[in-house]
């Protein structure tokens, strides 16, 4: 059989996710390939990009600028957007088989790691990533609610994630009017009556996995003042030590930045933001309605476990007045229908983005790329050479002849399977009408964009 590659009979893949990790894949193969290449990408939202749309905060609009190359790839001779088509259900991996050569799932990891603790699951204790979801207009979460009525809020997890959530809590409305964020939460969290939020680290300052960029914009509110306990940024030997074998210039700045905030003062902001660190919430207490009224702390101490430092609980406890609680321990992936699926990893098993089944043996035609391939680590630019990885793979294969053999590899046969079972259908052509109207609705108010926040709006702004 002839390997595709001409321009009548193209190698055709489909590219399951439109944010970071798939865009990555689709450019790697674009300029890998060498040959003729018909790219198609679904999206279950009608809305690309993923999680630099529904995930980066809103008040940093220069991070989203990465779209711009996003749409310079969309732009290419042989790509196609699917959205509002969910593959699983609307398409199954049987369909997909029946049109393309190959297919990588770029699905990230789309639910919050647990604590794992008692009153995890009361009134007022969320996942972070529902709130960062929330604010940014994700349709899925609209109707969430969050209690912005309380004074004193905990923030569990020292990454950017929980960096944003805790700076959202603590920006004034003014802040917030000047950026993307959903109206509805736009009103609410004018209404805001936090006071006192706490992020709370189960490490020491030196293992805090936010960046110094993100940590020093803490220091920089307009309403906020931000604390840090002096006592806490005192090395333990174990930290000291491993700072010195393993002199990191980063690590000392985040340091200084730290110890420069433990110096200041209150100054009669209307909030505070406190950073701890070597805490572990250990049970979060009912107020007596089912509702969160504490959380109880325990004092961590480091110990060296196979080269890496690694909090335990001492004997020594403290109760926090929070009456709201974000989690915020690390995301986890869902499985995919068809595929295997490591729960414990929360990722599709592979070798170098190459899917394998129980007998570990490779599948063929199918790839992972982005979180659900490596679990939830790095930036955004983080998924570029993780793509680069899969793409080689499947260049490989296809060059070895290790393809699917789709009966039916044509443009217009996989088009026409897709509006018969989803008539809603969202090309690229849309997108940019939608993209064009939220750009116009800011521009009325001075505003980045005001967001479309439901799918039935969309659709309906696009007459389907």
């Amino acid at each position: 059989m002839p390997l595709p590659g001409s321009s009548h009979d193209p190698l055709r893949v489909a590219v399951i996710g439109s944010g970071p990790a798939g865009f990555y894949t689709a450019e790697q193969l674009f300029k890998k390939a060498h040959r003729p290449i018909e790219i198609d990408m679904f999206e279950r939202l009608p809305t690309p990009f993923g999680l630099v749309r529904f995930g980066v905060a809103p008040d940093h609009e220069k991070i989203k600028n990465v779209t711009k190359a996003f749409e310079k790839i969309a732009q290419r001779e042989g790509f196609r957007f699917f959205g509002n088509v969910d593959v699983g259900t609307e398409i199954t991996l049987a369909d997909l088989e029946t049109h393309y050569h190959q297919i990588c799932y770029a699905t990230g990891a789309q639910t919050d790691r647990r604590m794992g603790i008692p009153g995890e699951d009361l009134v007022r204790s969320h996942p972070a990533t529902e709130f960062v979801a929330w604010y940014n207009g994700h349709p899925d979460y609209t109707n969430r609610e969050f209690d912005l009525s309380v004074e004193q809020v905990a923030v569990v997890g020292v990454g950017n994630v929980a960096v944003d959530v805790a700076r959202i809590l603590c920006r004034t409305p003014d802040e917030l009017r000047k950026t993307d964020i959903a109206d509805y939460a736009l009103e609410q969290l004018a209404e805001s009556r936090v006071r006192e939020v706490y992020m709370l680290g189960r490490r020491g300052p030196a293992q805090a996995a936010f960046s110094n960029p993100e940590v020093r914009e803490l220091g920089e509110m307009e309403g906020s003042d931000i604390t840090v306990l002096p006592g806490e940024l005192e090395l333990d030997d174990l930290s000291r030590k491993y700072l010195a074998d393993n002199p990191d210039r980063t690590v000392e700045k985040k340091l200084e930045i730290l110890r420069e905030f433990a110096a200041r003062t209150r100054t009669g902001k209307p909030r505070n933001l406190t950073i701890r660190f070597l805490v572990s919430p250990v049970e979060l207490t009912d107020r007596g309605d089912g509702s969160v009224g504490g959380m109880r702390l325990v004092r961590n101490e480091l110990y060296k476990e196979k080269g890496r430092l690694r909090p335990r609980a001492t004997g020594e406890y403290e109760e926090l007045p929070v009456e709201l609680v974000f989690r915020s321990v690390g995301y986890h992936g869902i499985p995919i229908p068809g595929l295997p699926f490591n729960e414990a990893w929360g990722v599709v098993p592979n070798e170098a983005g190459r899917v394998v089944g129980t007998d570990s043996r490779p599948l063929t035609g199918v790839y992972v790329s982005g979180w659900i391939k490596r679990g939830p680590s790095g930036v955004i630019g983080t998924n570029k050479p993780d793509a680069a990885e899969t793409v080689d793979r499947m260049l490989e294969d296809m060059e070895s002849g290790a393809l699917l053999e789709p009966s039916a590899p044509d443009r217009v046969a996989v088009l026409e399977c897709i509006q018969a079972r989803q008539p809603g259908l969202i090309t690229w052509e849309d997108w940019k009408k939608l993209d064009e109207i939220e750009r116009e609705r800011g521009r009325e108010t001075g505003r980045p964009r005001i967001k479309f926040t439901s799918v039935a709006e969309m659709l309906a702004a696009l007459g389907k």
